[in-house]
């Protein structure tokens, strides 16, 4: 089958650096389903995965981990799907990744892929949409539809990422909360409104003076996803008392707590690897979330992220969506569609 991958940490503009390859079809086992990929799309993990392989590696590796595909054979214990079924899911961090023809991924992380849908358009949500449900939903604990007459705020420090455009729709369209995102350019600013933001302010500028001056003196809920570092004091600040804050990227050097501790606020963390990673006992629950993601898809309720599309699926188009990423110029996500 044809592949993306790589062997040493180089360079984006080094063609070494992604590789077109061929390896050997893979077989499903157990809860194993064997997907034909027919689109993909990139995410920051990739990039910094791919950067952080130390010395050079005696096996090809592949990344990769936002897919749509037709599932072409199943392992004995499956029960959830069946050939010929569209699927949409992230895939597991401690297996091989996504961009390859076909790949293996365990059912209980997959879901069914929104009907009115394309691949390319699928393959932009799993991975954000995951991590921003697991989020809101099961970190934060917000409630999925709000009954109070006041709306709940939440602050999204870094709106118009994958995450942040999946978490700015759930929080505002699904749950109902008044939304403050941060953007630090105009484009990026218009993306945030465009998808239910009621307020934009820019994370470069004083945050907690640029928060206050849209009339709020606390939020109720912050999701930090990008600057835990830069953004954590303000958040802190910002935060209402026994309050919580949500991270998804880690502190570069020791955070201050004592703002938080004060106000017996709690810094919690989202990682959607945990559940496969370690194979919880509640993993099928991403396949229920990315079953919920389809119906509010095909209900118009939420859309899909997808803003830049490249085609086909090889290792030239993987290195510039990488270096788009890298340069942090990417707005929504870069989805790949189908293998030349």
């Amino acid at each position: 089958m044809k592949a993306v991958a790589y062997t040493q940490s180089l360079p984006v503009t080094d063609e070494r650096s992604l590789m077109d390859v061929e390896l050997p079809d893979p077989c499903p086992s157990g809860h194993d389903l064997l997907v034909r990929v027919q689109a993909v799309s990139v995410n920051p993990r990739d990039y910094k995965q791919r950067t952080s392989l130390t010395g050079i590696s005696a096996t090809l590796r592949v990344l990769g981990w936002d897919a749509a595909g037709i599932v072409e054979a199943v392992g004995p214990a499956v029960s959830l799907f069946r050939p010929g079924d569209k699927v949409y899911y992230a895939g597991a961090a401690n297996r091989p990744g996504c961009n390859s023809e076909l790949h293996l991924v365990d059912e209980r992380i997959a879901g069914p892929m929104p009907a009115s849908l394309s691949y390319e358009q699928a393959a932009a949500l799993p991975l954000t949409f995951v991590t921003a449900w697991e989020a809101l939903f099961d970190r934060l604990r917000i409630p999925l539809n709000n009954t109070s007459n006041k709306p709940a705020t939440l602050l999204v420090i870094g709106g118009a990422g994958g995450v942040g455009s999946a978490a700015i729709q759930l929080a505002a369209k699904v749950a109902g909360l008044n939304i403050i995102a941060t953007a630090s350019r105009p484009a990026s600013a218009k993306w945030c409104e465009q998808l239910g933001a009621h307020h934009v302010v820019n994370h470069f500028d004083d945050l907690v003076k640029a928060v206050r001056a849209t009339g709020l003196r606390y939020v109720d809920y912050v999701l930090v996803l990008n600057g835990l570092d830069r953004h954590f004091a303000a958040a802190s600040e910002l935060i209402v008392p026994q309050g919580s804050i949500c991270s998804i990227v880690s502190a570069e050097g020791p955070l201050d707590m004592d703002v938080l501790r004060r106000k017996s606020g709690s810094l919690c963390w989202e990682l959607m690897f945990t559940r496969s990673s370690y194979e919880t006992p509640d993993m099928v629950q991403q396949h229920h979330c990315l079953a919920q993601v389809a119906k509010l898809i095909d209900a118009g309720v939420i859309e899909t992220t997808v803003n830049e599309l490249l085609t086909p699926i090889n290792a030239a188009n993987l290195r510039k969506a990488h270096g788009m990423l890298e340069e942090g110029r990417a707005i929504g996500k870069i989805v790949l569609r189908g293998f030349a």
